[in-house]
């Protein structure tokens, strides 16, 4: 994360950017490392790491929106399927796009050793993911990048898996886009924190 920004001023700068274009404020291995950076000391539930990342830049990136069309358009009435094209093509045009999965196997392994939690194991697994597509959102925020959070799984999972080569048993979680800013957010309003949100006890 840049030093130039703390990370609580990050986490309120963080807002849903749609408005994207193809400027990077930094360079692609510094994205990488950014990425690499969470994927290493995000937390997961008795340090799982069940979290695969794949990071799609540029033409990459491009190729992933350009699937979800495909994959969409017969599944969405003729009239409908403009404004969802818009949206798509919005989507693509940023810089980038981090696919977030879920390996099964080490929560299936953490379900066996410990079965008085199994239950609770893929509930967690959702939070470990949860936690690095937050992350990864801050820091791209801090580093000058706009983002937007998508769910577009599990329609475009197997065409995505089968041309980028993920193990077909991965859970697709969410999409991270990402590119330079090219608009503001909307306005953001927040509802009554102290005595509904937060409760504070021992001050």
């Amino acid at each position: 994360m840049a030093n130039t920004k703390a990370f609580m001023q990050a986490v309120k700068d963080r807002r849903s950017i749609y408005q994207l274009n193809k400027n990077a404020p930094i360079s692609d291995d510094a994205i990488e490392a950014i990425v690499k950076d969470a994927v290493l000391h995000v937390p997961s539930s008795f340090n799982s790491q069940s979290a695969r990342l794949v990071l799609l830049l540029k033409k990459e990136h491009e190729t992933f929106w350009d699937m979800v069309k495909e994959v969409l358009k017969p599944m969405v009435p003729e009239d409908q399927f403009g404004a969802t094209e818009k949206k798509l093509e919005m989507f693509k045009a940023g810089y980038g796009t981090i696919l977030f999965f879920e390996d099964p196997a080490p929560v299936a392994a953490l379900q066996q050793k410990f079965p008085l939690y199994a239950d609770h194991f893929p509930v967690w697994s959702q939070h470990t993911s949860a936690m690095h597509q937050f992350c990864l959102w801050v820091a791209l925020e801090a580093e000058g990048f706009g983002a937007n959070l998508q769910h577009y799984n599990p329609v475009i999972d197997r065409k995505a898996q089968e041309h980028w080569n993920v193990p077909l048993e991965w859970s697709l979680k969410a999409q991270l886009v990402f590119g330079g800013k090219a608009g503001e957010p909307g306005e953001k309003t927040f509802g009554k924190v102290e005595g509904e949100r937060l409760f504070v006890y021992g001050k």
